[in-house]
């Protein structure tokens, strides 16, 4: 198998107040109230949201899409191409992105140059074609009609302060993170929802091995053994090969956490690298934003918390 090694990837220019945001919704479909209340907190921070033709849409036989794949694709160019526009950012997660990926323009995207890109859950599949067709760092991030986003005042800030002040935010965990696997790791961070980094094995742009990643993954109402099944998949493809740490966010709705933990502890722990848990990022009451594609160091110390240090900040 050739190894592939993670470099560090382009950072987009970070905002300013007055700047343009577009929301897109690639997966699933939004609930009306729910984003015009994450509209209000970009408002709020001196953003001008900018919401896509087909955000409020809906399949008229696929309940759980946004409406057709063609339409999702466009809006998500048709934001990104547009000069006027500074960043761009997802409505929320659900299902979808994997059927659209593949009909973005991906070269008219590339010519259009860097922005900020924000999601997480089923946007992994764009982060990982952001990462791997146009070498772009992004944002592992709360989404505009997402809960964390709309009520927890640290998921905002976390957010906001990357979006504006990224070099205030430069050391990364909550309180309670801790060592799964003691230990020590540089690497550049790579990642999202686990279940769809397994979806993607297979698909052509997809990894084959990831030296010298440090992984961030996490996942929303998997049963344990359903998540034993999804972490056999990535070891037995080659998808973890050589990777220099694993950095675990929230697993909620993957009760029991105990068994949870019994998993991570025995897929991840024959890797040799630092495994921390409960980062604080992901599908919990509190979501950080973890910028993916960056130089970082994971501290998991055996007598204190984790933490997921960037070498650089997520925006320039």
């Amino acid at each position: 198998m050739t190894r592939e090694r993670l470099e560090p990837l382009t950072r987009a220019a970070r905002l300013r107040p007055g700047a343009r945001i577009a929301v897109v919704s690639p997966s699933g479909p939004v609930p009306g109230d729910r984003l015009e209340a994450g509209l209000d907190v970009l408002r709020g921070w001196g953003l001008e949201p900018v919401v896509m033709p087909h955000v409020r849409d809906g399949h008229p036989e696929l309940r759980y899409l946004a409406g057709a794949d063609g339409m999702r694709a466009r809006d998500l160019e048709r934001a990104w191409c547009d000069p006027s526009v500074d960043a761009v950012i997802c409505a929320r997660g659900g299902y979808g992105a994997h059927r659209m990926v593949d009909l973005v323009d991906w070269a008219a995207m590339r010519a259009a140059g860097p922005k900020a890109f924000i999601g997480y859950s089923d946007i992994t599949v764009l982060h990982e074609a952001f990462a791997r067709l146009m070498g772009l760092a992004t944002l592992h991030g709360p989404m505009v009609a997402t809960e964390a986003f709309r009520e927890d005042p640290e998921s905002q800030e976390s957010l906001r302060a990357t979006l504006f002040e990224p070099e205030s935010v430069r050391t990364l965990g909550l309180p309670g993170a801790r060592p799964l696997v003691p230990g020590r790791a540089r690497g550049i961070t790579y990642g999202g929802c686990v279940s769809l980094l397994a979806a993607d094995i297979g698909t052509p742009h997809a990894r084959t091995s990831a030296h010298g990643g440090l992984l961030m993954i996490e996942d929303s109402a998997e049963a344990p053994y359903r998540l034993d099944r999804i972490f056999t998949q990535l070891l037995r493809a080659g998808a973890l090969s050589g990777i220099s740490g694993v950095a675990c966010g929230s697993w909620r709705g993957c009760e029991p956490y105990a068994e949870v933990r019994a998993v991570l502890a025995d897929r991840l722990g024959g890797l040799g690298v630092p495994v921390v848990e409960e980062l604080g990022f992901g599908h919990g009451p509190t979501a950080l934003t973890i910028p993916l594609g960056v130089p970082a160091v994971l501290d998991a110390p055996e007598d204190g918390p984790g933490t997921l240090t960037l070498e650089v900040p997520a925006l320039i």
